[in-house]
């Protein structure tokens, strides 16, 4: 199990709030889910939380062109909502084998609110992400980091607590517009927002729908792709997402087994 203190060499106060009261009416308490850590209590404290944080996310890297450990962190929801699985794979970048794993089943803690995910989802990740016997060279988180309305997406969050290098890969877009890129695998086109170039749109598979690469912390836009392509040998996702996505619904569906 990885010491608590050596994973969060970024800012880990990044996720507390002096506050634990939820608005919205939900009896939840914010935080309950993975790290026990308490949470923003109110969309105006998450939208500043993001706001504040913003600026310590090292979107020049260039970050690690050759990992030796790559971990993908992906969590899957039950039909209600109510409850989460939240696992990180880590995955020898070489061999795409994996070589460690983490699994944690909690309740979301923080309402649904787009733009907002990482709040619902982080407590989750990180305890799971704690309780890894290896820390990983890099994250590649099943979402966006930059590629954000505010440029403070899911793997921006986790990067900045973290302090780990950190990608997104998004099936869909959260914002922007693009041309579609080339029909050949490794093509690509800017995803652009409001005049900001804020990821690419990467073709993994020849002829197949494209990913939505963003840079989440201590990587380039460049390495972030070059990594993603590393990472899809076979399919149109990175084995990093399809193994932590195995994970977490196998773990969901168990934990939703009655008795």
């Amino acid at each position: 199990m990885i010491d608590s203190g050596s994973l969060m060499s970024g800012h880990p106060d990044a996720w507390d709030s002096p506050t634990s009261v939820n608005p919205t009416g939900s009896s939840r308490t914010p935080g309950t889910a993975g790290t026990g850590t308490a949470g923003p209590g109110s969309v105006a404290e998450a939208v500043a939380v993001q706001e504040e944080l913003g600026p310590l996310v090292d979107l020049v890297g260039p970050g690690p062109s050759a990992p030796a450990t790559v971990a993908g962190l992906d969590v899957a929801y039950a039909e209600g909502g109510d409850l989460l699985a939240a696992a990180v794979t880590v995955l020898d970048a070489r061999t795409l084998a994996v070589v460690d794993s983490a699994v944690g089943v909690g309740r979301p803690a923080f309402d649904y609110v787009p733009g907002l995910f990482a709040f619902r989802e982080l407590p989750a990740l990180l305890g799971a992400l704690e309780r890894l016997t290896t820390i990983p060279d890099l994250l590649v988180c099943d979402g966006h980091g930059l590629a954000h309305p505010r440029r403070f997406g899911l793997a921006c969050h986790l990067g900045v607590v973290t302090g780990l290098p950190a990608i997104g890969v998004g099936k869909t877009p959260l914002v922007g517009t693009w041309d579609p890129p080339s029909a050949e695998r490794g093509s690509w086109s800017p995803l652009r927002d409001g005049g900001d170039v804020v990821g690419r749109v990467l073709r993994t598979r020849d002829g197949v729908k494209p990913v939505f690469v963003s840079v989440g912390h201590r990587m380039s836009l460049e390495n972030a792709t070059a990594q993603v392509l590393a990472l899809t040998p076979r399919y149109r996702l990175p084995e990093t997402t399809r193994t932590a996505d195995r994970l977490c619904r196998d773990a969901l569906a168990e934990a939703e087994q009655p008795g």
